[in-house]
């Protein structure tokens, strides 16, 4: 796995006579220490399209300075970014291309600009002499590599050069200081640069095709306040993408996720939603691929909202395009679901044998139980990225994208959101009401457990139907997936219960076998019970409030 790093840093425009202030005035600043000048010469690779920056991400190959080689960095927040690194070497290593591939699929990864940097380094220390930030005076050569207009005109385009300020906070220092340092700058004369990296300025300066814009960007450098070009500046590091409008280049915007125009119409509305869902999707796979937390969930909930809105809105989407898609995304959320229950269970025990006192706790509980989670994690972890390098998920996103584009829009889709969406948002209602009465009659035990799970299936769809029709209905949408929400979770941790008990019973059987103690086994397991009858009793009123005719009728239709 590649290293990460979280680079916290801000970047200031500059002159070649631009000289930094007196920083060890800074508060906490105890001392300024010049490292002298280092030369780095990076090559950034994208797609001839540039899918990539499209994204405000960032593919280098480096070398120079002290951390020389392969560099990959994820906008996080602003001026915040997650870099990843592995050693230098004349190929892409394939770590880093798999936490790309969502974004580049089948398209090949082209040198797209080279800069040169001179770098001159100051660090700031405080009083014991720890490092707490690096403040860099940067003068850049920008070479574009491929054409301009992202591909569009053939040849090479044209270069660039710059200067600006970059101050990187070092790790473990308060983010205030950077504050405390623009302060300072600010004072100084110096002001933020507009552009969100180098690589997307360079882009941008150097795009044959990109008009006035790059004579803007080239009056950065002369020293134009940046309150005159800041959009300006934004929007060219990104517009030089194909179907990339000037109102969607923003940092961090990726193409294909805005409409033409706000939505409309109720197809308007759903094909918002699905947009949404579908970036949400190619975004997190990175995230999951490095086992961040709730990286799997985020996902898996992401990939369920899209197949669950195919489903609710036939009225609008034909079905006959739509179902094998939902098809794949059952497969694909099932998939996910292998690493995500397994997530959930194990922090489920530990919690709970967390709550015991430590004379219930008998035999080597503790230890069996992380060599289960162990086991099982590992095997759904191996499996979800190997699911995530497959033929059959890049097609999924492929055909997402299609769908997107060439929507098999029905009559329905041309009507007024609120006629068309809040009919599709009551039959699911009337779906999870079916559910819950089924439920509620029957004794407990298996088989209400069963129709208490088909209930909560229920309840996530109704509530993925509103929140997908909340921007149109506005509160009343929002109010209904609410109510619908608690009493999804209060079924969610019922089922929960259930999973957990089979495994608690699975674990004292080993535990038997194995000559040990099965009574915190058991204890945990009666424990779980008494969690379950307790939700099932609490159900009836959570489903009265959810189901008052007054938090349906707010939503017209």
């Amino acid at each position: 796995m590649a290293d990460s790093k979280r680079e916290i840093e801000r970047k200031y425009e500059a002159t070649a006579e631009t000289r930094l202030p007196d920083l060890s005035r800074v508060t906490g600043v105890s001392s300024v220490v010049h490292q002298g000048v280092g030369e780095l010469d990076a090559v950034y690779y994208d797609t001839e399209d540039l899918r990539l920056a499209a994204a405000s991400i960032t593919l280098r190959r480096r070398t120079g300075g002290d951390d020389a080689g392969w560099h990959l960095k994820f906008p996080v927040a602003s001026g915040i970014r997650d870099e990843l690194r592995e050693p230098l070497s004349d190929t892409l290593p394939r770590s880093l291309a798999g936490l790309v591939r969502s974004r580049v699929r089948d398209g090949a990864l082209v040198p797209v600009v080279r800069l040169r940097t001179a770098r001159d380094v100051h660090r700031l220390t405080g009083a014991d002499g720890s490092s707490l930030a690096e403040v860099s005076v940067d003068t850049v050569r920008a070479e574009r590599l491929i054409g301009g207009e992202a591909g569009r005109q053939p040849g090479r385009g044209g270069t660039a050069v710059w200067t600006e300020i970059e101050v990187e906070l070092a790790d473990g220092t308060d983010p205030a200081l950077l504050d405390a340092v623009e302060k300072r700058l600010r004072k100084a004369g110096v002001r933020p640069s507009a552009a969100p990296s180098k690589a997307a300025r360079a882009l941008a300066e150097t795009d044959p095709g990109a008009g006035r814009g790059t004579e803007d960007a080239r009056a950065a450098r002369r020293g134009t306040p940046p309150s005159s070009r800041e959009d300006t500046a934004r929007q060219e590091a990104v517009e030089t993408v194909p179907g990339v409008r000037k109102d969607e280049a923003r940092e961090g915007t990726a193409p294909g996720t805005r409409q033409d125009a706000g939505p409309v119409t109720a197809g308007d509305h759903v094909l918002a939603y699905l947009r949404a869902q579908t970036e949400e999707i190619v975004a997190l796979d990175p995230a999951v691929r490095r086992d961040l937390p709730d990286s799997v969930h985020r996902m898996r909930v992401a990939t369920r909202r899209f197949r669950s809105a195919l489903r609710t809105y036939r009225r609008i989407l034909d079905r006959g395009v739509t179902d094998p898609i939902g098809d794949e995304l059952k497969w694909l959320a099932a998939e996910l679901g292998i690493d995500r229950d397994q997530e959930v269970l194990d922090a489920r025990l530990r919690a709970a044998l967390d709550t015991l006192p430590r004379t219930l706790v008998l035999g080597p509980v503790r230890a069996r139980l992380q060599i289960w989670s162990g086991a099982g994690r590992g095997g759904s972890r191996s499996r979800t990225v190997a699911v995530l390098d497959g033929d059959r998920y890049l097609t999924l996103l492929n055909r997402l994208d299609a769908l997107l584009a060439e929507p098999p829009l029905r009559s329905a889709a041309s009507h007024a959101p609120g006629r068309a969406l809040p009919r599709a948002v009551l039959k699911e209602y009337g779906r999870l009401a079916a559910r819950v009465g089924h439920a509620l009659e029957l004794p407990p035990g298996h088989d209400r457990n069963l129709a208490l799970h088909d209930a909560r299936k229920a309840a996530k769809r109704a509530r993925y139907a509103a929140e997908a029709a909340g921007p149109a209905l506005g509160r009343p949408a929002r109010r209904f997936a609410s109510r619908v929400k608690a009493v999804q979770t209060l079924l969610g941790d019922h089922q929960d219960s259930v999973v957990a008990r089979d495994a608690l019973r699975n674990l004292a059987v080993q535990a038997h076998a194995a000559g040990e103690q099965g009574f915190t086994w058991g204890l945990l397991h009666g424990r779980e019970e008494a969690t379950a009858a307790e939700e099932e009793r609490q159900l009836p009123a959570v489903w009265e409030r959810a189901a008052r005719p007054k938090v349906r009728r707010a939503l017209g239709g």
